[in-house]
């Protein structure tokens, strides 16, 4: 909530439609462009606040610097997701530019406040879960025939996707401001998204997984005339269990094993050569 209690300005000075789209598409495009680890995004945050800052204080130099430092110190978020908390931020200085006693406190405490549940949300919802969904979809498109579709349906899903995102997120946090601090720090609203996406996730994997996955025992059981198809008591079982098991064991020795993909994928390559080998796959 804003204070409307205005400074010695005689017309304060406020932020346009233009002001806050070129600030957002600065954190679009910007947000890791001088990432480092003193600072992380601090520089990318700077940047996105810079023209604003230099509008709100057109010939306050002091007070300008003072803002940039803000906008310079250490930040690190899912920059996706997170590009709410500069849409805030944004909104914040304009009211301390505007208002007597405004406690910049408040900024600083705000960013910090929120980069962290930011990044644990963005990293599981679009690192964690979109991304491999996207992919898994681009996979299963490409991997029979080597068609382009895939890699491409891909970039532009997930392009499409975290910029208008980043860009609608950051005009949100702008409009609700400190309001959006108190609706953002929600843990059952947190864990509710969450819960959601994942098991979405989790969905679309297994099924991608079970149509690309071939694992097939073509060995037989013969006895006299009597000829047993173990592929089909497997289907019998369930349809797929094999390339399940196939997964579900790759997901282990990945999870708790700490086995790194490269040298699951050389395992899983003398497996299928030994099992081809002895005529079992």
């Amino acid at each position: 909530m804003r204070n409307n209690k205005k400074t010695d300005r005689q017309q304060p000075i406020k932020l346009t439609k233009k002001d806050v789209a070129k600030a957002n598409w600065r954190w679009n495009f910007f947000a890791l462009s001088s990432q480092n680890y003193e600072r992380m995004q601090g520089g990318g945050f700077a940047h996105s606040m810079s023209g604003a800052i230099e509008k709100l204080y057109p010939e306050d130099t002091k007070n300008r610097a003072a803002a940039l430092k803000r906008s310079l110190t250490f930040f690190n978020t899912e920059p996706q997701l997170g590009s709410i908390i500069p849409g805030i931020t944004l909104a914040l200085e304009e009211a301390k530019a505007n208002t007597q006693d405004f406690d910049e406190d408040i900024i600083t405490s705000t960013k910090n406040a929120l980069m962290g549940p930011f990044a644990g949300i963005g990293d599981s919802i679009l690192v964690g879960t979109l991304n491999p969904i996207l992919l898994s979809i681009g996979i299963g498109l490409s991997s029979k025939d080597g068609s382009p579709i895939g890699p491409l349906l891909f970039l532009i899903s997930w392009m499409t996707i975290v910029v208008t995102m980043k860009y609608y997120l950051f005009k949100r946090g702008y409009t609700m401001g400190l309001d959006a601090v108190k609706v953002l720090t929600n843990e059952r609203l947190k864990n509710m998204i969450t819960t959601g996406l994942t098991m979405v996730g989790l969905i679309v994997i297994g099924g991608v997984a079970c149509t690309t996955i071939k694992a097939p025992i073509i060995w037989k059981f013969t006895s006299g005339k009597m000829i047993i198809n173990i592929q089909k008591i497997f289907d019998g079982i369930m349809p797929n269990l094999l390339p399940l098991g196939v997964a579900l064991v790759s997901y282990y020795l990945v999870d708790k094993r700490n086995w790194g993909t490269t040298k699951l994928m050389v395992a899983l390559l003398l497996f299928a050569a030994i099992m081809v080998a002895l005529g079992v796959m």
